[in-house]
């Protein structure tokens, strides 16, 4: 299923296998064959897209915007020299990446970071993603907005009053909307993430379709596993072939094993999670039947006789009177004689 009809398709009240959204952004370092190699390892892992970051360091930074991530991991401490290492791939490259995306049969997606790089992406995908970094740069989000297409917007460093000037924002052109709750805190560390701000997100904005882009270490997955038990339904991380690779956004990305490795895992979270409309399921008819009770004649009872509370008990099972309706029987006449232990049903009374 396409991430376009995974956003229209969103039921509240069901449960689904989530949509994952590899993020490879600049992972590839400029290098084609190893963002091809992303996209085949993605897929394999089980992505259902993967996304990259389109940009140039004169348009998206000053060249005194200062760091706000782990110098520990990525000693760069300009944003615009960062970004100047891996702004190599434009309009030629991400019209490759996309037919070669389609060739594996993995949707392509890229966050554009300003306006001439989303209009010719426009052309390459369904989707627009917005940055969290962005949320508050409403004239670009308006240009994306523009193309009439699906919005995905992250929150992250976002107050609630400024997350809803960007819904109202999109809401003024129709597009679909799905709000990802994010933490700008690269690494993200575990008492940071907030993941139950994912309710919030979903009480306040009902009409958006919930996700979460995830910035924690990988470790076991389990972040996105309880993303998705609040209610998350597309999830977005950060992906790499390798690890152990210093710099940039490896050393809190994912790689193919984590992604298979979360596909283990979240396929019995799904099963357990069923639905989130209270009602009884089908399987559960047998104890329905018998292990509910029905009234039952405490003593024999002629007929004629005016049932009154004494004359009444309640057992298993659920054939006869339901006891919650023993107000209505008592005082009614018995139509026959009814012994001790009779379950009693409404053909029997007058």
């Amino acid at each position: 299923m396409s991430l376009t009809d995974f956003l229209y398709n969103y039921d509240s009240k069901k449960i689904v296998r989530p949509f994952i959204i590899a993020e490879a952004g600049v992972n590839h370092e400029g290098s084609m064959d190893l963002a091809k190699r992303l996209i085949d390892e993605a897929a394999e892992g089980g992505a259902n897209a993967i996304k990259f970051q389109t940009y140039k360091a004169e348009t998206i930074a000053s060249k005194d915007s200062p760091y706000y991530w782990d110098i520990t991991k990525e000693p760069t401490r300009s944003q615009f020299e960062l970004f100047k290492k891996y702004d190599k791939f434009w309009k030629k490259e991400f019209e490759q990446l996309a037919r070669y995306c389609e060739e594996v049969g993995i949707e392509f997606l890229s966050t554009a970071f300003d306006v001439e790089s989303a209009n010719f992406l426009n052309d390459l995908m369904s989707v627009y993603k917005i940055s969290s970094s962005d949320i508050t740069n409403l004239p670009f989000i308006e240009h994306q907005c523009k193309f009439g297409k699906p919005i995905i917007l992250s929150t992250g460093a976002s107050y609630k009053w400024e997350v809803q000037q960007a819904v109202e924002t999109i809401e003024k052109y129709g597009n679909k909307l799905c709000l990802m709750h994010c933490v700008l805190n690269y690494p993200t560390p575990d008492p940071n993430a907030h993941l139950g701000m994912i309710k919030d997100l979903i009480s306040t904005f009902p009409q958006a379709v919930p996700g979460y882009s995830d910035h924690t270490l990988p470790k076991d997955m389990h972040t996105l596993e309880v993303a998705t038990l609040l209610g998350a339904t597309v999830l977005e991380k950060h992906f790499t072939h390798d690890k152990t690779l210093p710099g940039n956004d490896h050393y809190h990305a994912m790689d193919k094993e984590d992604l298979k490795h979360f596909h283990s895992r979240i396929a019995r979270t799904v099963e357990l999670l069923g639905g989130f409309e209270l009602t009884a399921i089908d399987d559960e008819a047998p104890a329905r039947a018998n292990a509910r009770r029905s009234l039952v004649a405490a003593k024999a009872m002629p007929a004629g006789h005016v049932v009154t509370f004494e004359d009444l008990t309640w057992k298993r099972p659920a054939s006869g009177i339901s006891p919650k309706d023993i107000s209505q029987l008592i005082g009614k006449q018995t139509a026959q004689d009814i012994a001790e232990d009779d379950v009693l049903r409404w053909n029997m009374f007058r």
